[in-house]
């Protein structure tokens, strides 16, 4: 049985879209699912995410300590079945990677799911104090629900 494929995706893939690896991870079934998350930027790879991320996740029953950046590329397109980015400059980023209608079509504003067609960014926590990614964690939980609802 082919699993479905579902990639997040974050600059620098260590606040954001690793939160929303492990959340949706939690919420499907893995033996139907892959979920992993990439950056569109390169300074993260093979780093683990941002301690505030891994704390949230933990407060939450979440372990995403053991999750590595990685950078996004065109060969993702080839790999995964829905591509959800966390905000309109990653969005801009991961398209200019596509090659054609059918790659533009597995991409989405991961808060399309709760705010259709509005282009709501995820914000990012990184610059910011421990609240910024308590509030990142709950909008991506709520996106996930959804979005585990939809795929499953």
């Amino acid at each position: 049985m082919n699993k479905t494929k579902v990639l997040m995706v974050c600059l620098g893939n260590i606040c954001r879209s690793p939160l929303a690896e492990g959340i949706l991870r939690h919420k499907v079934d893995t033996n139907r699912f892959i979920v992993d998350s990439a950056g569109t930027g390169n300074w993260h790879v093979g780093n683990p995410p941002d301690r505030r991320s891994i704390a949230v996740a933990k407060k939450y029953g979440l372990d995403i300590s053991s999750l590595r950046g990685r950078q996004f590329t065109s060969i993702d397109y080839k790999d995964f079945d829905h591509i959800y980015v966390m905000d309109s400059s990653n969005l801009e980023n991961v398209l200019a990677l596509a090659d054609g209608t059918n790659d533009r079509a597995k991409v989405s504003m991961i808060l399309d799911t709760l705010f259709p067609g509005e282009r709501v960014d995820v914000p990012d926590p990184y610059y910011g104090g421990d609240d910024g990614f308590e509030r990142v964690y709950k909008m991506l939980d709520e996106a996930c629900d959804i979005i585990a609802k939809r795929i499953s």
